[in-house]
């Protein structure tokens, strides 16, 4: 695999993550993700093509809009890096393959919930209930991301799997709530997990919930000690325990049953 193969994949990515900075920001506040075309959010001066190439020329703008000189958020960038790497990643680790397509869609998804999260503290249904349907649809399609071999064996897999990620996260809510008297877990935490298993079957969910749990609580203590925070958007680490079961998690798990049985 060559440096210009990379260097083009990590620029389609650049590219795609520019597209979903405009959904993390539109999609919370009801508006098109289409119309209007970029533009500045101080003084909505459209942005000219040479104004919106991915992280180049927000550094060239030293991070400001040429027009009114506003501080441009460096989500941008980050958003743009974040999914560059991630294209990179999943050509290196799955090549140009139909299971390798699904997983990179799915994770895009989950970038955006993660940017909405952290910034509005919400998981919007037009991301989790079409994700539910994607997953069962693409399970079928290409079976192999369940580990499976038939189209049915697919679906059923991500149809147990949907059933048991929402499922297990709303019984886990409802106990803790009852146990500390206040919401412990939002509804879109339980409509994410049920899309994750959708896309990547029961045992993924397991998985998700261990080490979601872990990172959270690392990541909430040190929120609460250092900031004082009471609560942190939940969704950013579900789905990064997510992407982590496609790459080490299927393996791991597999090799816990196998030692389960024998």
């Amino acid at each position: 695999m060559g440096l210009l193969e990379l260097a083009a994949v990590f620029a389609v990515g650049a590219m795609v993550g520019s597209f979903l900075n405009v959904c993390i920001w539109r999609v919370p506040e009801g508006k098109s993700i289409a119309f209007p075309g970029s533009h500045c959010r101080a003084c909505a001066a459209p942005i000219a093509w040479y104004d919106n190439v991915p992280v180049v020329s927000w550094l060239l703008l030293s991070g400001k809009c040429r027009r009114c000189k506003a501080a441009i958020s460096p989500q941008y960038p980050a958003v743009e890096l974040l999914t560059a790497a991630t294209f990179v990643l999943f050509w290196t680790k799955f090549g140009p393959t139909p299971e390798g397509a699904v997983y990179l869609l799915f994770t895009l998804a989950i970038l955006v919930q993660a940017g909405i999260d952290f910034r509005h503290r919400i998981i919007p249904d037009v991301i989790t209930l079409p994700g539910m349907l994607i997953g069962l649809g693409a399970s079928a399609l290409v079976p192999a991301i369940q580990g499976q071999e038939s189209a049915l064996g697919g679906f059923v897999q991500s149809l147990v799997g949907l059933l048991a990620g929402g499922g297990l996260l709303y019984v886990t809510g409802t106990i803790a709530e009852w146990i500390f008297k206040k919401e412990a877990m939002g509804g879109g935490d339980v409509k994410l997990l049920a899309m994750i298993g959708a896309f990547l079957g029961w045992p993924a969910v397991l998985w998700t919930i261990f080490v979601s749990s872990l990172l959270g609580s690392v990541v909430g203590l040190w929120m609460r000690f250092r900031h004082g925070a009471e609560t942190i958007p939940y969704g950013p680490y579900l789905g990064a325990a997510a992407v982590s079961y496609i790459f080490w998690g299927r393996a791991f798990m597999q090799w816990y049953f196998q030692s389960l049985r024998g």
